[in-house]
């Protein structure tokens, strides 16, 4: 078994990780829960939010000991999956791999924020006129990015054999 790749994974990953607790803090710091400040009016605020759910607000209404067992084990679960498929990408699908590691320092993000408070902290809020998308984080972010990079090659037939 080689590990001579995981370097990438770690180095990715870190930087996900950091530039993602990194923002929560600032955001922590020096805004006020459900405070706003406009960025870009009628489309884009930073917006200081706790999610107790998953995605779009999954289990929000779920107990907090439901939602900590559930979403811990689909975490442990999920890293343990980006984990082996890492692994298993060759070389060649660099792409690929990247997109792996980014799903990983999300998820690892989104992770700390759930064991510190129970809830992961949002501040980005995208929206148009009071259709808003669900505020979401760096490690949202990188999760998408990484997630839209393993799509296009399932849908591109890019897949290593």
């Amino acid at each position: 078994m080689s590990f001579e790749k995981y370097p990438k994974l770690l180095l990715i990953s870190a930087v996900i990780v950091a530039l993602d607790q990194i923002t929560k803090t600032i955001i922590i710091n020096s805004l006020e829960l459900y405070h706003s400040i406009k960025i870009i009016p009628g489309f884009f605020n930073i917006t200081h939010i706790h999610n107790p759910g998953g995605a779009f607000g999954f289990l929000a209404n779920q107990s907090s000991a439901v939602r900590v067992i559930v979403f811990l084990l689909v975490s442990i679960l999920a890293l343990g999956f980006i984990l082996y498929f890492y692994h298993k990408t060759p070389e060649t699908h660099k792409m690929l791999a990247t997109g792996f590691a980014l799903i990983f320092g999300g998820a690892i993000g989104n992770l700390i924020d759930r064991v510190r408070f129970g809830t992961v902290v949002d501040f980005l809020d995208v929206y148009i006129n009071n259709l808003h998308w669900p505020a979401f984080n760096i490690a949202d972010s990188a999760i998408t990015i990484g997630m839209g990079v393993f799509v296009y090659h399932i849908v591109a037939k890019k897949m290593p054999e």
